[in-house]
């Protein structure tokens, strides 16, 4: 089996990246934070000026629907709040929001046109934003915002978000491609189209990257997530993965032990700058334990093989 190459070309990744799969809902008036806060995984009444977080919308099976990065804009008293998602389910989920709305004093837009994205890898960071900071955390430049992520292949990795109307931040382009390879390498899969409602958030390891609040009231589903976590039912994880194959989202992951049922899917997935493509999959914990030895494929048992590489974060233990 061909072994995964090294992240070795990470180490001269440095720049900015348009992020034109990304778009915004934008949610204003004075309940706009309450409103959030009865419908996502995260306590958005609690998230201070200098914070954002990653948080999920559930079916009420627990199932996520969409998944967001989320902040409150600079001076509007948290009335004024940004959900970053993927555009391919933006239009629906704007939809599925609003339906909740009822009485609240809360209006939900598509805000795409009005905010400029761009991913800041490296040392762009550094002479952009003054430097890193702790994850989820968020700082005011100006007019924009900058969120801080978690890193891919161990560089720091950061969102500017600017009103469309102003200028772009300075600095070197770096290919779009390369944004996404460090998106998979951070071990945190968005919530895509292919994917809709396939998973609850610890399926994806949303409790261990902090994109679950298990301490604020309640929301969509949050009797099912509560319970997968302090049941000990916890039987699928995020695991990141190799291979010399193509995959695509959505697609199964099968194990040499059953070649009839799959025991995962793939999430995420972008090419390797050095050869290959590296994937977020969900799958059994007992087909991941038992992964050496090209035991596990790509699309079905007699598909490409899939090394199991490292996640860059621990697993939250479920209790």
């Amino acid at each position: 089996m061909t072994l995964p190459p090294t992240a070795s070309a990470a180490s001269t990744i440095s720049g900015l990246a348009e992020l034109t799969h990304l778009g915004v809902i934008r949610v204003t008036g004075e309940d706009a934070v309450t409103f959030l806060q009865g419908q996502l995984t995260q306590d958005v009444a609690l998230m201070g000026a200098g914070e954002a977080r990653l948080a999920a919308f559930c079916s009420a099976k627990g199932r996520m629907q969409a998944s967001f990065v989320v902040f409150k804009r600079q001076g509007n008293a948290g009335e004024d709040v940004l959900l970053l998602c993927s555009r391919d389910i933006l239009p629906a989920t704007l939809k599925r929001l609003s339906m909740f709305v009822l009485r609240a004093k809360a209006k939900l837009t598509d805000a795409s046109a009005e905010f400029g994205l761009h991913g800041l890898v490296g040392s762009a960071i550094d002479s952009i934003a003054g430097g890193a900071r702790p994850v989820w955390g968020k700082a005011d430049i100006g007019d924009a915002n900058v969120v801080f992520l978690h890193p891919g292949a161990g560089l720091p990795r950061a969102i500017w978000c600017g009103p469309a109307a102003s200028s772009a931040p300075e600095g070197p382009r770096i290919d779009g491609a390369l944004w996404h390879w460090l998106d998979v390498q951070s071990g945190i899969a968005m919530i895509t189209q292919p994917i809709f409602e396939a998973f609850v958030p610890q399926m994806l390891n949303y409790e261990s990257v902090g994109g679950v609040n298990f301490k604020k009231g309640c929301y969509p589903g949050q009797e099912i997530v509560a319970r997968s976590q302090f049941r000990g039912t916890l039987k699928r994880r995020g695991y990141l993965v190799h291979t010399a194959g193509t995959p695509v989202v959505g697609q199964e992951v099968f194990h040499a032990s059953d070649a009839e049922q799959p025991c995962g899917l793939v999430a995420a997935t972008a090419a390797h700058p050095e050869g290959g493509f590296d994937a977020i999959v969900s799958m059994q914990t007992s087909a991941a334990a038992d992964a050496e030895g090209g035991r596990l494929t790509l699309g079905s048992a007699t598909g490409e093989a899939l090394t199991l590489l490292s996640l860059p974060y621990p697993l939250l233990e479920d209790i």
